[in-house]
């Protein structure tokens, strides 16, 4: 067979073609009419002129349709592009003239931003509306729906493994880039690590054993239900809670809209008889705790019964919230050390094996850390360094061959991806992950990673979300400063919270300030926002913010 996510994707429709593939409210798709549509969008798209390896911007919050047009554009043989909803008009500008994209894919609430930036897309030749109910449009754009009611679905064509699929970062510490990725390697790992990883079989060699694995998963009643709650445009759910679901013949449950209902998400999960939750760490895990206890106080409690995992990657997923989570519901929490660039590590929890340490993974097979010097850093030698994953599928950065040389090297013959992630490697052979090194304070000559002091203000119960910058200080360099938000109905006792805090870190990471705010802001993927935390602690000690 043919690894590639328009291949695999169309032997899962021929195989179940009446199975559920997606649904978003009331609006239900099988895999034969997701396939269908794809494929009709497909021809959109050539009827367009666009080519093999053309990019296309979906610029839309998660719904049916951003996954009609993904598996459209795979079909089509081009590279769907990640377009986060909350850009600005030059954001939108620079990532899609970086990407050189060729269509844009837009919720119709968008329109007049799309209008406004139009002229200074020279190379976008089809612009096509999503109808969100927002009745926004914009001219000469047609409505997904009237394209490809106006097309003949694409026929199935033979895919190549070398086709690239590309993944922009979030941008947190520069200008977002495109993580270029070899469909071959890639999809197979994707398929290989969810079916292994998540479910304990065995990955499928070729396309028979996947077809075969999907039968058997449908005939148990063992097709995942997925629900990614953190949004498509991220890789952890586009990842983690369509393509893995997907390549197991799975269903994506979808809901639109920008903001995080966990009342509402907790109702979906029961609805939908939801089997896998993608979040993004405590971002999410937290207010989805507080609605559960919250219900059950109330009697309110929803029914998970067919809630089997909870998959979380790129945000501090702490040990008090699981434990929280698993009292409530009894499932399997997998907690995901990874980026764009390269999988790390995980830790996996449950009622019969409850949670350790927070941030502590066993690393993924090849995972390495090394020190400065490029020498493996020693277990229990409490040597920093910098985590290494093998790099078999993803290529560097599209455009930019020095950031790309930078991040992936070749150590003892074997390429390595180095996304910025420094941790230490405990006795046992688990990573203690210490945070980006992009991000870490140097205060009096020594270096302090935000991540384990957020954990540690995090732990407190007067603490609900938390950030951890460095300010400029005369003496020190820079001065370790905490922005925070408090749990509901909770003061801000200072003191208490540092000498709790200083049970868990050294005294010279504890913050120097605490900012009080009203809510921490973050990614729509739940990730930090640390030059907004950085522009708040200082308007709060009467500075202005470069």
């Amino acid at each position: 067979m043919t690894w590639h996510f328009a291949s695999i994707w169309e032997a899962v429709a021929d195989a179940i073609p009446d199975a559920p593939a997606l649904a978003c409210g009331q609006v239900r798709r099988t895999w034969r009419e997701y396939d269908d549509r794809a494929a009709r969008f497909a021809s959109a798209l050539e009827q367009a002129g666009l080519g093999p390896s053309a990019k296309v911007g979906l610029y839309a919050s998660n719904c049916n349709e951003y996954l009609e047009a993904q598996f459209g554009i795979f079909k089509a043989s081009g590279c769907p592009i990640n377009v986060n909803y909350r850009y600005s008009e030059a954001e939108l500008v620079y990532l899609l003239d970086n990407a050189e994209a060729e269509a844009l894919v837009f919720d119709a609430r968008f329109s007049d931003r799309v209008a406004a930036i139009r002229d200074q897309l020279p190379t976008v030749k089809l612009f096509v509306a999503i109808d969100d109910g927002s009745g926004g449009a914009l001219d000469g754009a047609p409505a997904f729906e009237a394209l490809i009611a106006s097309q003949a679905p694409l026929p199935p064509r033979a895919q190549n493994e070398d086709d690239i699929y590309m993944l922009y970062t979030g941008g947190t510490t520069g200008m977002p880039k495109g993580v270029m990725l070899r469909q071959g390697v890639f999809s197979q790992g994707v398929t290989a690590a969810l079916a292994a990883n998540l479910r304990g079989l065995t990955p499928p060699a070729d396309l028979d054993q996947l077809v075969a694995l999907v039968r058997q998963l449908h005939a148990a009643d063992e097709a995942p239900v997925s629900l990614p709650a953190c949004p498509l445009m991220h890789g952890t759910g586009v990842w983690g809670g369509a393509f893995g679901p997907h390549a197991l013949g799975g269903s994506v449950v979808t809901i639109r809209g920008e903001h995080f209902d966990p009342d509402g998400l907790w109702q979906v999960v029961a609805d939908e008889k939801v089997s896998d939750l993608v979040i993004v760490g405590d971002a999410f895990a937290k207010p989805m705790l507080a609605a559960l206890r919250a219900a059950r106080e109330t009697g309110r409690m929803p029914e998970l019964s067919r809630l089997k995992r909870i998959i979380s990657s790129g945000v501090m997923f702490s040990r008090e919230v699981k434990e929280g989570l698993l009292e409530l519901a009894d499932v399997t929490i997998f907690d995901v050390m990874g980026s764009t660039e390269g999988g790390m590590g995980s830790s996996v929890v449950s009622r019969a094996n409850p949670p350790g340490e927070t941030a502590r993974f066993m690393p993924s097979p090849g995972v390495k850390i090394f020190n400065a010097l490029d020498k493996e850093v020693r277990p229990g030698s409490d040597e920093v360094g910098m985590v290494a994953s093998l790099a078999a599928a993803q290529l560097g950065y599209f455009k930019d061959e020095a950031k790309t040389a930078a991040t992936f090297r070749v150590i003892d013959g074997v390429r390595y991806s180095f996304p910025g992630d420094f941790a230490k490697l405990a006795a046992d052979g688990s990573l203690i992950l210490l945070g980006r090194g992009s991000v870490c304070i140097n205060t009096g000559g020594e270096k302090v990673y935000p991540e384990e002091v957020e954990e540690a203000l995090k732990a407190h119960p007067d603490v609900f979300d938390c950030l951890v910058v460095g300010l400029p200080d005369p003496r020190f360099g820079e001065r370790v400063t905490a922005v925070l938000s408090l749990s509901g109905g909770r003061a801000l006792d200072e003191s208490d919270l540092l000498t709790f805090a200083r049970t868990r870190v050294a005294g010279y990471k504890l913050p120097r300030r605490l900012v009080v705010v009203d809510h921490v802001q973050r990614a729509p993927n739940g990730k930090a926002d640390y030059k907004w935390a950085k522009s708040a602690a200082l308007t709060a000690d009467g500075e202005i913010a470069p």
